[in-house]
């Protein structure tokens, strides 16, 4: 990351200002609509959370939004994958599936389309690609809160 005492310079987030702040603009409307495209992709969503840990879903939606929203303005995915690199320790810790998240990332993406031009869109996707790469990344450790293949799990159980 640039920083000015060790000679790099700052972060330009002045490449896009106009699309970041309709992101910020419209971010509730993206996160809602990301989270029941995630809901639609996996429908066992709504069974594994109650109303409380859907709204912290809802929540965290918004927050990376805001991150998407720095990506766009700076037309850099660093801001994306730094967040997702922070917070996957947190997802696993309130036992959220990895790809949980992985579908309301796709939901933002698919949220987004209908706020930003076309134009705007490679950085989104930029940015979103970067998160879910760390996100996949993340899911590949031990103690990740996804489903376990019933045959493999009975292997290492012993039966």
């Amino acid at each position: 990351m640039g920083h000015p005492s060790l000679g790099q310079p700052p972060r330009n987030l002045g490449v896009q200002p106009e699309a970041a702040a309709k992101l910020r603009a419209a971010r509730s409307v993206i996160a809602a609509r990301a989270l029941e495209v995630a809901i639609d992709a996996d429908r066992t969503m709504r069974e594994r959370y109650d109303e409380a840990a859907l709204r912290n879903l809802l929540r965290d939606a918004e927050v990376l939004i805001d991150r998407l929203a720095l990506c766009v303005a700076g037309d850099d995915p660093f801001w994306l994958r730094e967040f997702a690199d922070q917070t996957a320790p947190v997802f696993r810790r309130r036992k959220v599936p990895v790809d949980d998240v992985i579908g309301v990332c796709e939901g933002i993406r698919t949220g987004a389309r209908g706020v930003v031009d076309e134009s705007v869109m490679p950085s989104v996707d930029r940015g979103i690609d970067a998160a879910i790469e760390i996100f996949r990344w993340y899911r590949t450790l031990a103690g990740d809160a996804r489903r376990r293949n019933p045959i493999v799990a009975a292997l290492y159980k012993g039966i």
